[in-house]
């Protein structure tokens, strides 16, 4: 048999926010395709924003290890410092074909080409890089031809990313640009969001234009599954779903609690990735491309930072990880922290003892209420413990008990020796500062 396809279909800020696992959502096509796949129950992205997550998936480096320290948009400009360890590249020398839909966002002009990261065929020339509306019929008709050689496919959705684009962008209460609709005439009388959040009109109001917006996601991922189905191709093609990190809502995205770090991840595939299987142990985005190096037969390269997922599947090993690590450089401004995460405890190291900061979290209902309460820019310390046996919500934090100081020096411990390891830039006590800006001002002082 021919190595095999890779589908790979990612969305914007879902979190684990999905019917898989136990919320209360209709994603029917996602709860299919997670009773014919395997789905990992803890499963954590390395950095709670967006560029930087994706890049240490496709690279299979943390963030400050492959450069993405923040947003590869314009007015920040990171970028990869070697596009070549994108996946893509290994996988053209393999003999692929490698194809690119919607979001990628490691890549963004003036910065950085998006051609750089190696994709030979793009679905749409125009806007390379984002959502366009009939994405999905057109991964459909790419997963439809006769292709003479397998092919890697990456398919990214703008949902469920608030609206920033069509209606009204300050008010943040859409969760799609290309099937719009009104927030106002939803049913939120029944629903509740998830229990980080205080039960209020406002944040019922917001958690149903979540559901409508996951709804469209579910159904155009939905579109592209169907295909795949009718191409005969299944059989022979790994699918992974996921998505970058948790939802655009207060103490998740930009944030390394497990609310924005903890992300969906269910995959389909030959060599074991089937029968709906739910796996517990942690794993990480930085374990994706070892698994595909190892299921398409490719050389694992040297750089890589994750382990493999098939000796978890195949149990072979009841555990990848006893500890897993995060990282926040910026977002709209700096608020670098680092943490390390076990079965038991989440530590957190902060430069910046203020936060949440407010300018990092996207304009939303949800937003409006809790800065309000004063949930934003209070005093937060340099370090952060939280049990997560008896406080999953991570809101008590337990860096000040004294019956917790051998805790927290194991686990700052491990902590500093993982960023001494890494070489991370968190050592010197400050962000790496965005390329763009650092530009603006250089032209300024000369």
């Amino acid at each position: 048999m021919s190595r095999p396809n890779i589908l790979y279909l990612h969305s914007h800020d879902t979190g684990r926010y999905i019917q898989p696992y136990g919320y209360a959502v209709e994603t029917p096509h996602l709860q299919a395709f997670a009773e014919q796949g395997v789905l990992f129950r803890n499963a954590f992205a390395v950095s709670p924003t967006c560029s930087p997550s994706r890049a240490a998936l496709l690279t299979g480096r943390y963030p400050h290890n492959c450069g993405m320290h923040g947003l590869a948009s314009p007015k920040w400009g990171y970028k990869l410092d070697d596009p070549t360890r994108h996946i893509t590249h290994p996988l053209n020398a393999a003999g692929y074909l490698t194809a690119l839909g919607g979001v990628q966002h490691l890549a963004k002009d003036p910065a950085s080409d998006p051609r750089t990261l190696g994709f030979q065929v793009y679905l749409h020339e125009h806007d390379i890089g984002e959502d366009v509306a009939d994405l999905h019929e057109r991964a459909a008709a790419f997963i439809g031809q006769d292709h003479r050689q397998p092919w890697f496919l990456a398919v990214g959705f703008d949902e469920t990313h608030r609206d920033n684009r069509q209606g009204e962008p300050a008010t943040g209460s859409r969760f799609s640009k290309h099937t719009p609709y009104d927030p106002a005439q939803l049913d939120a009388r029944y629903g509740r969001a998830p229990a980080i959040f205080p039960d209020l009109p406002e944040i019922r109001a917001d958690w149903a234009s979540y559901r409508a917006g996951v709804k469209r996601l579910d159904e155009r991922i939905g579109h592209v599954l169907a295909a795949l189905d009718r191409s005969g191709q299944a059989d022979n093609t790994i699918v992974l779903i996921t998505t970058d990190h948790g939802l655009a809502w207060p103490g998740m995205k930009c944030n390394v609690t497990d609310h924005g770090l903890g992300v969906m991840l269910m995959m389909r595939a030959p060599r074991g990735f089937s029968g709906g299987r739910v796996i517990e142990p942690m794993v990480t985005h930085l374990d994706i491309y070892p698994t595909l190096c190892d299921l398409t037969g490719l050389k694992p390269p040297s750089w890589l930072q994750g382990r493999s997922l098939l000796p978890l599947v195949r149990g072979e090993t009841d555990r990848l990880h006893d500890a897993i690590f995060a990282e926040q450089g910026w977002h709209e401004v700096a608020e670098a922290q680092r943490a390390i995460r076990t079965t038991r405890y989440k530590y957190i190291s902060r430069l910046d003892p203020i936060g949440p900061k407010s300018v990092n979290c996207d304009e939303s209902p949800a937003k409006r209420a809790l800065h309000a309460a004063g949930w934003f820019d209070r005093p937060l310390g340099h370090e952060l413990l939280f049990d997560l046996m008896l406080d999953p919500q991570e809101r008590c934090n337990l860096a000040g008990d004294p019956a917790m100081d051998g805790v927290r020096a194991e686990l700052r411990q491990q902590l500093h020796a993982w960023m001494e390891e890494t070489q991370d830039p968190f050592l010197s006590g400050a962000a790496v500062p965005p390329p763009a800006q650092s530009a603006s001002a250089s032209k300024t002082t000369d």
